[in-house]
């Protein structure tokens, strides 16, 4: 199963950022799992990022050929709308899952996707959309409501309950309604988790909202080790390409794996180890 939660931060003028962080964990059952399996997309040419949790196989298949149409340009246009752009990836997901074979689909799949505005503009606006199948309902979609503060957005995954009670605890600290609230406490929910179906590295996807600019992977340091969409990063490759976080969400430098000189440290006070 999964653990996986999106946020979003916001200021005075509105959303500034969207997230979506998840384990790494493939799972069967309690003693058969694999802990490097990529969950979260982010385009390389949209402000899109993706994630999933329920069953693994078709998402993990469709949303990379669904992020790939993106980036290779056969899919948007700069010209639509977020509702525009989810609409198309809503329509290929019905379309696929209209050709595959039910019998090997778990009882759920569910997407996340968080968009921005394309089109220039100062403070450009996020969307959220939730997509859901169940064998019941079929294809469901839902337009998520964006919070007011820099909060959750969505929690999905066996691990959703752990995450929200311990989110709970998370807002009574001095972090509660930052972006790194939400990060240190999937961190923390992570670590001390019960189920047996949440494991392995965390994986991060994001966006900002700096105009022009499109969706981010992040390197993650993680128990001292480099991390990338879930896959352990070779040691003596090009670190400075692509942007590195630590357990504290704090800015790092990839080749010393220590958080960077000009940048703020955010201490986990709410920590259990």
């Amino acid at each position: 199963m999964t653990l996986l939660a999106s946020w979003i931060g916001i200021d005075t003028h509105g959303p500034t950022s969207a997230y979506i962080v998840s384990d790494s964990r493939f799972s069967w059952n309690k003693n058969e799992y694999f802990d490097y399996g990529k969950k979260v997309f982010a385009s390389h040419t949209y402000p899109e990022i993706l994630g999933y949790a329920g069953d693994v196989l078709f998402p993990s298949t469709v949303l990379s050929q669904i992020i790939e149409m993106i980036d290779t340009g056969v899919l948007f246009d700069t010209k639509m709308n977020c509702d525009q752009k989810n609409r198309l990836i809503f329509e290929k997901l019905c379309y696929s899952f209209s050709k595959y074979p039910t019998k090997f689909t778990g009882d759920i799949v569910q997407v996340l996707h968080i968009s921005r505005d394309t089109v220039f503009d100062k403070y450009p606006q996020f969307y959220g959309y939730f997509l859901s199948w169940t064998k019941i309902k079929g294809w469901e979609f839902q337009k998520v409501v964006l919070p007011q503060t820099s909060d959750i957005l969505y929690v999905l995954g066996s691990g959703k309950n752990e995450f929200n009670q311990n989110y709970l605890r998370y807002q009574l600290g001095v972090n509660r309604d930052t972006s790194r609230n939400v990060f240190h406490c999937f961190i923390d929910t992570l670590f001390n988790t019960k189920d047996m179906y949440c494991g392995g590295p965390p994986q991060l996807v994001g966006i900002y909202r700096k105009p022009n600019t499109v969706a981010k992977n992040f390197g993650i340091i993680y128990q001292n080790k480099r991390y990338f969409l879930g896959a352990e990063v070779p040691a003596g490759t090009s670190y400075d390409k692509i942007e590195w976080r630590n357990e504290f969400f704090e800015l790092c430098d990839g080749e010393r794996k220590k958080i960077k000189a000009n940048a703020t440290e955010q201490p986990d006070f709410m920590r259990r180890n």
